[in-house]
């Protein structure tokens, strides 16, 4: 393991919605939870204060990009922590958003994933230098949108999804995607498990509707498991698991990095009768609270912790 300045344990702070992912995180030795107090008032305005001499000590700050409001979160708290003058900043990110404008389709669109970048980039840099450590980008071009002197580093959940594949694939399952634009991604996943892959075609009617049009591979009673890197509103996940299921899959479930599950989007999953299993990691706090549910046993969450601190605490 890397030692940290002074051979000083690395802090970990983290926004309050992730505060969950690095107390699992601070389980790995090496690391050390920060002390920090958060207040909300009234009118909205957050209050923060570092608690702990983060002079010339090695800190991180762990939160996801929920909202703007959670953006902000992480920027005041990176920045405040810069101005104590700590030795090095790594911001942990296990989900950044604002995927969906990732770049410009039409002439005057904002790429917000690029502001967003920037807005981060804008930190003021530690003595030793910042880094932001990034998980399964839906893009990932997006790590390319950080400028400045904050270096990023983009991680992949490979080992839990290859794990939680083959779980709840059991024998001669088939890998699969919702489209044909994650093909690479699931070919490369169906080859380290040694099993076939499939992906579906789709056309699209309008904005927001998409039609299947064929499945890639032959699935016929065997099951399939669907990877994607997100499920935000289920539609398109509905949508593959039915042409699946047309072409004959004995059962079909699915596997994300990112659980965002907006609105009624796991109830209107598990009604749709089409899924034995979902699971997603907990990059994402939907997810974790969803899966907390006392009467919920249709998704399980597992956890991205040991994976992000076993970075820290290697790479110091």
């Amino acid at each position: 393991m890397s030692c940290t300045a002074n051979d000083k344990p690395l802090l970990v702070f983290s926004t309050a919605r992730y505060r969950y992912l690095a107390d699992k995180m601070c389980q790995t030795p090496g690391l050390e939870p920060g002390g920090l107090e958060q207040q909300v008032f009234p009118d909205g305005e957050r209050y923060l204060r570092i608690r702990d001499d983060v002079a010339y000590r090695d800190v991180a700050v762990v939160g996801g990009t929920v909202t703007d409001a959670d953006t902000l979160e992480i920027y005041d708290l990176a920045c405040g922590l810069v101005a104590h003058a700590v030795h090095t900043l790594t911001l942990v990110v296990p989900y950044f958003g604002y995927c969906t404008m990732d770049r410009a389709a039409r002439p005057g669109e904002v790429v917000t994933a690029k502001t967003r970048a920037l807005l981060v980039s804008s930190i003021p840099t530690a003595g030793s230098g910042n880094r932001i450590v990034l998980l399964d980008l839906h893009t990932a071009g997006i790590q390319h949108y950080f400028g400045g002197l904050i270096r990023p580093v983009h991680l992949q959940a490979r080992d839990r999804i290859l794990e939680e594949a083959r779980r709840v694939g059991g024998e001669g399952f088939v890998m699969a995607c919702t489209d044909a634009g994650r093909a690479k991604w699931v070919e490369y996943l169906a080859n380290e498990l040694g099993v076939s892959a499939s992906f579906v075609f789709k056309r699209r009617l309008s904005g927001d509707e998409t039609e299947v049009t064929a499945v890639s591979a032959q699935v016929r009673d065997r099951p399939v498991v669907i990877y994607d890197d997100m499920i935000r509103t289920g539609g398109s996940l509905i949508g593959a698991a039915q042409a699946y299921h047309d072409a004959g899959a004995a059962t079909v479930s699915a596997i994300a990095t990112h659980g965002l599950f907006v609105d009624d989007a796991l109830p209107r999953i598990q009604n749709s009768g089409l899924f034995d299993h979902i699971v997603t990691t907990d990059s994402h706090p939907r997810a974790v609270a969803l899966a907390d549910s006392a009467d919920n046993d249709f998704l399980s969450v597992v956890s991205c912790a040991q994976q992000l601190a076993g970075y820290l605490a290697r790479h110091g």
